[in-house]
């Protein structure tokens, strides 16, 4: 079984960081072969130079190897903090190069662009946690919780994973180690139980 953690929070000491590290473990303890992924640090350029029926190969090793594994994944798990609403953009990015036709998503026989597409991915299950300075309550009154519908039904949903579990945990700002603590074991007992 392969676990495919992506973290995209350009600091190494963050929240995000924290949470991705203690799923790898969790997983890793349960027999998943892990492939972690910290965007930041690896120097993913999120720069998609073609437009999107062109994007079905890259000369970017970095981009094919994450589509193989994307590919192969039967559990994928996502950790960044919430700007503007949206995931960073080096997280939009990673979507953009790596949910690519033919990889993540595709058209039956006959169907053009227009069409439907059909989702190609293996996992069926997905996890993404968010971090935020912004009250979850506020999040869903004012804004609506944008997060919720990219990650369940823009990216994952048309890309065939049928179960998507987000989380967003926050306010990170001013919470202390023991909140930190708190969110951490939420995360770890989240993965354990889908694991």
């Amino acid at each position: 079984m392969l676990a495919s953690i992506i973290v995209a929070n350009p600091d190494p000491l963050s929240l995000s960081h924290a949470m991705a590290q203690l799923a790898q473990r969790t997983l890793a303890v349960r027999g998943y072969e892990i492939a972690f992924h910290d965007l930041n640090a690896e120097g993913f350029d999120p720069v998609q130079p073609t437009g999107e029926s062109a994007n079905t190969a890259s000369a970017d090793a970095l981009v094919e190897q994450h589509c193989a594994e994307l590919a192969q994944a039967d559990l994928i798990l996502v950790f960044h903090p919430n700007w503007w609403g949206q995931p960073p953009a080096i997280l939009k990015g990673w979507i953009d190069r790596v949910f690519r036709l033919g990889t993540a998503y595709g058209y039956p026989p006959g169907v053009s662009y227009e069409g439907v597409p059909v989702g190609l991915l293996r996992a069926r299950h997905a996890i993404v946690v968010n971090t935020s300075n912004t009250p979850p309550e506020r999040e869903a009154a004012v804004f609506g919780d944008p997060l919720e519908a990219i990650w369940k039904h823009c990216v994952f949903g048309l890309c065939g994973v049928d179960s998507v579990i987000r989380r967003m945990v926050g306010p990170v700002s001013g919470s202390s180690a023991e909140q930190r603590a708190q969110w951490l074991a939420e995360v770890e007992t989240l993965v354990a139980e889908l694991a």
